[in-house]
């Protein structure tokens, strides 16, 4: 199975095409105005009216009005949904858009309760927990947590970088992998070279 790639908290034009080129299967968005990454409605209709084909667009929120939701739907066109905070499913499934539904890893979290609680998700986004953050962080968590035998597709998150993405793939062989500030340059500025080999690692583990 070839591992779909996430590069998530996109905030210029020219780091989406950066992504799409080096084979990424999607990038993110965020619109959460408490995170360095987040971009206005006029940045991300950009961003996206710039997408080759085949490269979906997601839309990162964190307990979003639901009137914020549709706002942006209006005004970009957005092709899936992360949820990234407490939301309810009721919350998540109300858009007419697909969703992935993030789990941040505290102690003592049920994933498989979590995943029946969201089974109508594409899949459970898996990050690690930080106290007064929602994610961005940098840090991983142990993948062992993670049950063998859950109900949705699994999208690792978590302190992922070039160095360790190809021994995370092996471990817990997700659908897809998520980064955001393991191939940053800075906070919400991309790194060319980051990106190139965070796929070479995801290429290789898939071999």
């Amino acid at each position: 199975m070839t591992t779909a790639v996430k590069i998530c908290g996109i905030t210029r034009v020219e780091d989406a095409l950066t992504a799409a080129r080096a084979g990424a299967h999607a990038v993110g968005l965020v619109f959460h105005p408490d995170s360095p990454r987040c971009v206005d409605v006029g940045r991300a209709r950009e961003i996206v009216g710039r997408l080759p084909p085949f490269v979906t667009a997601v839309g990162l929120f964190v307990d979003p009005h639901p009137d914020e939701v549709r706002r942006v739907l209006r005004e970009v066109g957005l092709n899936l949904l992360q949820f990234h905070g407490d939301e309810e499913p009721g919350l998540c499934t109300r858009f007419g858009l697909p969703y992935i539904k993030a789990c941040r890893m505290a102690p003592g979290t049920d994933l498989l309760q979590y995943a029946a609680l969201h089974h109508r998700a594409k899949g459970l986004l898996l990050d690690a927990f930080v106290a007064g953050t929602s994610g961005g962080t940098g840090r991983s968590f142990d993948w062992g947590l993670i049950p063998r035998d859950l109900s949705l597709p699994i999208v690792l998150a978590g302190g992922l970088n070039p160095v360790n993405v190809g021994e995370a793939i092996r471990a817990v062989r997700p659908w897809a992998v998520d980064v955001s500030s393991g191939v940053e340059r800075e906070r919400g500025v991309k790194d060319a070279a980051k990106i190139a080999a965070f796929m070479r690692g995801v290429r290789d583990a898939d071999v």
